[in-house]
């Protein structure tokens, strides 16, 4: 299958160059990989075209220093990113952050699944971030990380792309949305890719990222259950305690604060119900272990 990748990064200079190292390095490469440079203020446009002049293949949209440098600004460098690749014949694309590192056959492999399965619409791998990454056990395996998205060409379509929602929660709202239209999404055990930056941390520390999240599960419409069980579950990692506190803080803050949320009613019905059924699972999962 022919896939293509598109990469937004703002004052990514530190990670980069990883980034483009991996990518280059694949056993499957794209026919086309667009870095949208967003304004960055360091040298990540200059590491780009480093790059670039060596593999043709690789294309640099250079949008001048702005302000927002948010979530909306990263869905619209996207989408413009993608406007240049209609006419281009490719069967997958990809979504993929300036700061990850994967092995050489990760793209060869997540390729090889679409081909096993014509419904599967969106994949991708669990990402490691300081030696770990989520228990599958008690974490959706049908949700794909933001990290890198793989989108069947016919899906990503379908659900009309990344939505500019300043807050955040793009790559949410799109994997959820493709479910909701039946499409399957699955993340992959068997590869995983390195995540080199604290995630949410690009431009906050990590208790207002906490706290931010938190009030991304409001407006996104997590349900208030499942959000006060993801905070106890939160206070037993670091920053032990506060952390969990600042992330229903959040979820109240949003509460208080959100008048109108930037997803529709069906969407939220749609997940809320995914939520109540991951829980029964999850509490059998517990009591499983209990009994071993």
């Amino acid at each position: 299958m022919k896939y293509v990748l598109i990469t937004v990064a703002w004052n990514e200079a530190d990670f980069i160059e990883m980034t483009m190292k991996s990518v280059i390095s694949q056993t499957t490469r794209p026919q086309k990989w667009i870095i949208v440079n967003d304004g960055s203020t360091d040298e990540t446009e200059e590491i780009i075209k480093r790059y670039a002049c060596n593999n043709r293949w690789i294309e640099l949209i250079s949008e001048p220093p702005h302000s927002d440098h948010g979530f909306s600004s990263k869905a619209k460098g996207f989408m413009k990113a993608y406007d240049r690749l209609r006419s281009i014949n490719f069967d997958i694309i990809g979504n993929l952050d300036a700061d990850i590192t994967f092995s050489a056959d990760y793209f060869e492999f997540l390729l090889d699944k679409f081909v096993q399965d014509p419904r599967l619409g969106v994949a991708g791998t669990p990402f490691v971030e300081d030696g770990k990454h989520y228990d599958y056990r008690f974490t959706s395996i049908e949700h794909v990380s933001g990290a890198c998205q793989l989108f069947r060409r016919e899906c990503f379509e379908a659900i009309g792309g990344y939505k500019p929602i300043k807050e955040g929660g793009i790559d949410w709202v799109a994997v959820t949305t493709a479910r909701m239209m039946g499409w399957k999404t699955r993340t992959f055990t068997e590869r995983v890719c390195f995540h080199h930056r604290k995630i949410g941390t690009v431009d906050r520390g990590i208790l207002s990222s906490i706290f931010h999240y938190g009030k991304k599960n409001y407006y996104l419409g997590y349900h208030p259950l499942w959000q006060i069980l993801r905070a106890m579950f939160q206070m037993a990692k670091k920053p032990v305690l506060i952390g969990g506190l600042a992330l229903w803080l959040g979820y109240i803050w949003g509460f208080l604060t959100i008048r109108e949320r930037p997803v529709s009613k069906e969407l939220i019905k749609f997940y809320r119900k995914e939520q109540m059924a991951r829980l029964k699972l999850i509490i059998s999962n517990i009591i499983g272990l209990k009994k071993k």
